[in-house]
């Protein structure tokens, strides 16, 4: 799917990691919600309340979930699910382009 129709956008960005992590939130009719959003290049940590499908549109990356020693790498076309209550590493080796779907718990 190219595009996404019929939904909300928050205005508001949200803004991590002095502004080299970007998103906007898209609110859907069926009241689920997705962030779409831009990484830098660089090493961060993120925690997580509810699972989440974390989409890599375009770049490259690799992480690591909480509890684990092993990296995977994930390029543009690919998706990886973080459990909810948890966190994750990742590794960003090129400006990368995301789609995170926040998942019922």
């Amino acid at each position: 799917m190219s595009k996404f129709e019929s939904v909300n956008v928050i205005k508001a960005a949200n803004v991590y990691f002095d502004g080299k992590v970007s998103s906007r939130t898209v609110e859907f009719p069926d009241g689920t919600a997705k962030t779409l959003g831009l990484m830098l290049p660089g090493e961060y940590t993120f925690n997580t309340g509810r699972p989440e499908l974390m989409e890599i549109t375009s770049g490259k990356v690799s992480y690591c979930l909480a509890g684990e020693d092993t990296w995977h790498d994930v390029s543009g076309g690919s998706d990886f699910s973080v459990p909810g209550s948890s966190s994750f590493q990742i590794k960003v080796a090129e400006i990368t382009d995301y789609i995170c779907s926040f998942l019922d718990a």
